[in-house]
């Protein structure tokens, strides 16, 4: 990484709203789509940040994904929503859920708000930090926008990585975000080390015969492996009916792998979930109580050869706070794609200096 250059978080968002405006987005969703991209890299989740702007772009060039939507509420009650994302860029339908859900919550204690005709949207934190910053729980889910786990026991591709997330306030400098994949690794991690031409690790994905698959370019060849077994399996099934089916979006074989197929609409669906501690009589004691057991936590003594004891989310904050001041380091493969994709869109390349090969 010493010879990755630095760019400002300004402008990377800046190059990333630009390139979404070369393929039709208007100036407002760009900068919106940008901002959120660039913020999962700020927060450490580079699989899921400016690392999916050659999909995006493609699915845009391709037609399948609506570069100018109508954003809108299909469904709604006084606690619950559904947002229709009209096949545009997934962040923008998940962020109205995501600010509705906490409208919501604020008025009757608890916001679900599920979105339909969706697109991938980056990581989940994305979606659940907010709540806890504002001392709200956050809960959100996805149906993966692939298919790349069988069920428990058969061969058939009918279920993707379909991530989940959690948030709670805490009195200290860091909330409680945890965002997973039901999957033992995301697909995000294995396209980043597809593209640094790094292997996987064992267990992470087994082909067809059962045997560990190590090279990521072999990765249509073989299967993602579920936490936990059938734990995790039917954990990513649960996610799909919430997820897919309540909303009349895709799961199943009806999911459309937004990598592969650039002209079809995915219908990837989502929810997000806000709960205010208030309407259980707690307020802004959730977060001190929390705190407490987060600290007799963190002072477990370790196991010998194991590093002290750490929460989801912790020292998010302050590496957030560097980045923000100091500037995003990407890996070197992906600066040179940025380049790429800067000639592509007939825009200035973010990393000018850095030699192509």
């Amino acid at each position: 990484m010493a010879d990755a250059p630095t760019i400002a978080v300004a402008d990377l968002s800046d190059f990333v709203a630009r390139a979404l405006g070369a393929r039709g987005v208007p100036e407002g969703d760009a900068a919106k789509v940008a901002a959120l991209m660039v913020e999962a890299d700020i927060y450490g989740y580079g699989t899921h940040g400016v690392f999916r702007l050659r999909q995006y772009l493609a699915r845009l060039g391709g037609g399948g994904c609506n570069a100018a939507p109508n954003v809108s509420v299909a469904e709604e009650t006084v606690s619950t929503a559904v947002i229709d994302g009209d096949n545009g860029l997934g962040h923008l339908a998940m962020s109205a859920a995501r600010d509705l859900a906490i409208e919501k919550a604020r008025a009757t204690g608890i916001g679900w708000v599920g979105v339909r005709r969706g697109n991938h949207a980056g990581p989940l934190a994305l979606y659940v930090r907010p709540q806890a910053e504002a001392g709200l729980l956050g809960m959100a889910a996805a149906v993966g926008s692939a298919n790349h786990v069988p069920p428990y026991g058969g061969s058939d591709l009918l279920l993707g990585t379909n991530p989940i997330a959690f948030s709670a306030p805490s009195a200290g400098p860091d909330p409680f975000v945890f965002d997973m994949a039901t999957t033992v690794a995301a697909m995000g991690k294995i396209k980043t080390l597809l593209q640094q031409g790094e292997p996987m690790p064992e267990g992470w994905m087994v082909g067809r015969d059962g045997k560990p698959l190590t090279d990521p370019a072999r990765k249509s060849e073989g299967f993602l492996l579920p936490i936990g077994g059938p734990k995790g399996f039917g954990l990513s099934v649960a996610i799909g009916l919430m997820a897919g089916v309540l909303n009349g979006a895709a799961f199943g074989s009806d999911v459309v792998d937004f990598t592969k197929d650039t002209t079809s609409e995915t219908n990837t669906g989502q929810f997000v979930m806000a709960l205010d501690p208030v309407a259980f009589g707690l307020g802004d004691g959730f977060g001190e109580a929390a705190s407490r057991v987060f600290d007799e936590m963190r002072a477990s003594p370790p196991l010998p050869g194991h590093d002290p004891v750490r929460l989801p989310g912790d020292g998010k904050t302050a590496a957030a706070q560097t980045r923000r001041d100091d500037g995003l380091r990407l890996k070197l493969a992906l600066c040179r794609d940025l380049n790429e994709l800067a000639a592509d869109c007939a825009i200035a390349a973010p990393f000018p200096g850095l030699q192509t090969g």
